[in-house]
């Protein structure tokens, strides 16, 4: 077996990877919206950061701030009929494909106009307009229904493909070698896409895996694979659309693993402990590789943004986002009897 599928390398030490990003001949109006779209969603997290540690937020909200271009990049390549499932730290994932920044604030809130009626708080979003089939706190559940929306879709005829948002926690699960067997031997339309951040919950992949690479999972399956730079927005649109085509061509399921790096807690706002533990050393090497900065760092340097363009961008995020929170605080939350009519089916015995 390959040996270079154990472990990540250099793209676990935090003090390497904090260049600007290498362009590969992006097109300019391309990366100006991958700018746009990680920006807000940044301010989006920052948002709801803040009203968590406030206490306007009731729900756990898991954030994903520091790990957004795993979301952009591969919602570059998703089209409709594809099926995209997220997992607990999903606002990203909601938010590239084209979901509402007001149906997301509403949803923390718990309000009516959420995207999931104010029923599913930050773990249960769903969008299906814009290919997102949901996401679910349990780890791992969402990667068997990818699984089995990749079997529709090769079933169907019609080039769709699945797509399973996980992190390295959920390797750990039965059910994820369970989905690489089914999807290697039937040859099945999906990409999953493991947001290696180093850490399950307050643990660190070295205190849970002999190895600290999941790309041996793949290997062990036959299943092809790619690991990149997951602060590289540029990098990773470049891998997807190579697992894309091939599944779209027949070529069967893809492993891709973005190595990152969460800068807050597991749950929460705080960047100084998680879940009830002092977090260690690392985070500000990491801050380093920021996913925004390293981009529009590498556009300032070849004409395609300017000072005054970008601060013009994070205005307007922040003002969307406020615009958003302020419609949201403002919505009704769902009538009393909602809590049946939406749980159980009117039809059930």
């Amino acid at each position: 077996m390959n040996n270079d599928s154990f472990r990540l390398g250099t793209l676990s030490d935090p003090t390497q990877f904090s260049d600007p990003l290498e362009l590969c001949g992006s097109n300019p109006e391309q990366l100006r919206r991958w700018l746009r779209k990680l920006i807000e969603i940044r301010c989006a997290e920052e948002k709801i950061g803040d009203e968590s540690g406030k206490g306007t937020i009731k729900c756990p909200c898991h954030l994903v701030i520091g790990q957004e271009a795993p979301a952009v990049a591969v919602s570059e390549h998703v089209r409709n009929g594809d099926r995209v499932f997220g997992a607990h730290r999903s606002h990203a994932h909601f938010l590239a494909l084209g979901g509402s920044l007001n149906h997301l604030m509403a949803e923390v809130l718990g309000k009516d106009t959420g995207c999931s009626r104010g029923m599913g708080g930050s773990m249960h979003l769903i969008d299906r307009a814009n290919n997102f089939f949901g996401s679910v706190p349990i780890v791992g559940a969402t990667i068997p229904i990818a699984t089995g929306a990749a079997l529709a879709a090769k079933m169907d005829e019609a080039g769709g493909v699945a797509v399973s948002y996980l992190g390295d926690g959920a390797t750990e699960e039965g059910v994820f070698h369970e989905s690489l067997n089914l999807a290697s031997v039937f040859k099945l339309p999906v990409i999953y896409v493991v947001e290696n951040n180093l850490f399950s919950s307050h643990l660190h992949i070295s205190l849970r895996q002999p190895f600290d690479s999941v790309c041996r999972f793949a290997q062990a399956h036959g299943i092809p694979w790619q690991r990149v730079d997951g602060n590289d927005v540029v990098a990773l649109t470049n891998a997807a659309r190579e697992a894309f085509q091939s599944a779209r061509n027949g070529g069967g399921p893809h492993l891709l693993e973005a190595v990152t790096y969460r800068w807050r807690g597991h749950v929460g706002h705080r960047e100084d402990n998680d879940v009830g533990v002092a977090r260690k050393e690392g985070l500000l090497p990491w801050k380093k590789r920021d996913p925004i900065e390293r981009l529009y760092k590498a556009m300032i340097a070849v004409g395609f943004e300017t000072d005054e363009s970008l601060a013009f961008t994070w205005r307007e995020a922040r003002l969307a986002v406020d615009k958003a929170w302020t419609q949201a605080v403002s919505d009704p939350y769902p009538k009393i009897n909602s809590l049946l009519d939406r749980v159980y089916s009117k039809n059930s015995i």
